[in-house]
């Protein structure tokens, strides 16, 4: 009988691990090694003959974690394996998904290339840094959106001139649907950069006077964008500002860019394990929406009901 096992790369296994317990199954026994020149070597070490199999692995840098992931997929083809479904909790390149200048590489095109050269046949991931990567691959893809896990705190906070705000034009439509569920108001905070990791100017589109606003992002980098977009907010009367963001990728000075900012706190998703803690910093689960969608992906169900879309329609 097809079952569904679930088994995790090295790292994910904190998150992994909270998946399983949230399915019901226990984490599936992989044996990963590397060699002395830091070759990585994957084993399963349980039958997976006919089996559902759920690869949990997000792919930030170090590249290993993508070549983990990529190895595991192609040893559970090989092992008979009915379903291979790779659970990317983090996409790693997906700021890489067009060309915006010359000469230069697509790297999230050539990550879906290779995840489905694996062998994948499905991919599992939450909020992709530009929705149409999903376009890219040739498999179906399930893009959970990390709205599920913030709203209901956002609710919990009872914020009484809550305001919206997006770090930049990119993230406006996005924003504008979260907006809609609170039935308030958002604005756009426009930047320019001269190069990556670097603003050069930074306005305010809309009215913040006395508001509490929300900042609302995919990815935290170094932090710059939103400590930036924090502290203009402030500085055009915005009465309390505060972050949150799916994917802590937080390199550089982050952490002493966050806890520095006039942000109240920035809260984030363990889609990536933090480095280390500020007080500012406040870590929100994934697990109950991933175990969710892999235990639907296995039941050939739906995953609509976990989308902000849904629950529009039912607040309605």
């Amino acid at each position: 009988m097809t079952g569904a096992k679930i088994f995790s790369g090295t790292g994910s296994q904190y998150l992994a691990e909270q998946i399983a317990q949230k399915f019901g199954e226990p984490l599936g026994k992989v044996n990963i090694q590397r060699f002395s020149d830091g070759e990585i070597y994957v084993e399963f070490q349980e039958s997976i003959r006919g089996q559902f199999v759920f690869l949990i692995q997000s792919t930030y840098s170090p590249t290993d974690n993508l070549m983990e992931l990529l190895l595991m997929i192609d040893a559970a083809k090989r092992a008979s394996a009915y379903k291979v479904i790779a659970v990317i909790p983090y996409y790693g390149f997906a700021r890489q998904d067009r060309k915006d200048r010359p000469r230069v590489a697509i790297g999230s095109k050539l990550v879906a290339n290779m995840l489905t050269a694996a062998g994948a046949d499905r991919v599992i991931t939450m909020d992709l840094h530009a929705p149409q990567i999903q376009g890219y691959f040739d498999i179906p893809v399930d893009h959970l959106d990390s709205s599920a896990i913030f709203i209901p705190y956002i609710e919990k906070l009872s914020l009484a001139n809550l305001t919206f705000a997006a770090p930049d034009v990119g993230s406006a439509n996005r924003i504008r649907e979260i907006a809609s569920y609170f039935e308030c108001e958002m604005v756009i905070c426009d930047k320019h950069r001269k190069r990556a990791n670097e603003i050069a100017s930074m306005v305010v589109i809309g009215d913040v006077t006395d508001r509490d606003v929300v900042l609302v992002d995919d990815i935290c980098d170094t932090g710059g964008t939103l400590c930036k977009s924090a502290a203009l907010l402030k500085e055009k009367g915005a009465r309390s500002v505060r972050a949150f963001c799916t994917h802590p990728v937080l390199s550089g000075n982050a952490y002493s860019n966050i806890q520095s900012s006039v942000m109240e706190e920035m809260v984030v998703c363990d889609t990536i394990p933090l480095k280390s803690q500020v007080d500012k910093l406040r870590v929100a689960s994934t697990s109950e929406l991933f175990a969710t969608a892999i235990r639907n992906a296995f039941e050939n169900k739906s995953i609509n009901s976990l989308f902000l879309r849904s629950k529009m329609a039912n607040k309605k």
